[in-house]
């Protein structure tokens, strides 16, 4: 799964979930160029900072317009804070689908005779928010559920050229998780909640992007890859009584029948 020589840029690279995407690819041999609106606060040895609103048209064009060539473009950046619906207008939910849907498609847009000619990639950072109702951040997990559908829809009109997949990424772990789940003990609550026990790292989600974008995956486009650490334990199985849990009975009658 190696990247040698290979140009690829990473959007909202300068932290968190990004920022662990750069490291893998700098780590993997490519050439990395990461842009947000900001600079990062912790350098990223071997990469190359852009500053670039990627909600700005033009902005996004002279990016792609001054790389000499590109491979991998990772659409990583988005995000919302929790707000339930009637907390705000609708020229925020608005903000919110436009930074987590139109921009990787303005982005992909501007980047696409580059990875034409390269026959490159495309990884769209989708979230689990995107398949399930999502209570406090409704227009990102709208958001996502259309950036899915927009990378399958490229795959097949961009192929045999570019190949484009989704990393539907759960709970990460980062500067910000005090936002969503609360002091260690709430982000170690929500972890106990997750089948392998803990949240992501940014490096788990690194590693899985890398992967889609190496030769190891030449023959995968149109996917959505999970990257969740086994989903979401059922809440029924501890709501109900332990001992009549569709589970335990199809157990038991199955002991019954040694």
């Amino acid at each position: 799964m190696e990247l040698d020589g290979k140009v690829a840029v990473v959007t909202g690279g300068t932290r968190g979930v990004g920022a662990g995407i750069a490291r893998a690819f700098v780590r993997s041999g490519a050439q990395v160029v990461v842009c947000a609106r900001r600079p990062p606060e912790v350098p990223l040895p071997g990469t190359r900072f852009v500053p670039v609103d990627v909600r700005d048209i033009e902005a996004v064009r002279r990016l792609c317009g001054e790389l000499p060539r590109l491979d991998v473009l990772v659409n990583n950046a988005g995000g919302a804070p929790p707000r339930l619906l009637t907390e705000a207008g609708p020229d925020r939910h608005a903000r919110v689908v436009e930074l987590n849907l139109l921009a990787p498609l303005t982005v992909s847009l501007a980047a696409y005779e580059h990875l034409r000619r390269a026959r490159g990639s495309i990884v769209m950072i989708g979230s689990v928010s995107g398949g399930r109702p999502s209570p406090g951040t409704a227009a990102y997990g709208a958001a996502k559920a259309g950036l899915e559908n927009l990378a399958r829809s490229m795959a097949v009109e961009w192929a045999p050229d570019i190949r484009v997949n989704t990393l539907v990424v759960g709970m990460v772990r980062t500067e910000l998780s005090h936002l969503h789940y609360g002091d260690q003990d709430g982000v170690a609550a929500v972890a106990g909640t997750v089948p392998l026990g803990r949240l992501a790292e940014p490096s788990d989600v690194g590693a899985a992007a890398v992967f889609l974008a190496s030769d190891a995956a030449a023959y995968i486009s149109g996917a959505s890859l999970l990257v969740h650490g086994g989903g979401e334990r059922p809440a029924f199985l501890d709501a109900a009584n332990a001992g009549h849990t569709p589970v335990a009975d199809k157990e038991s009658r199955h002991e019954q029948n040694l």
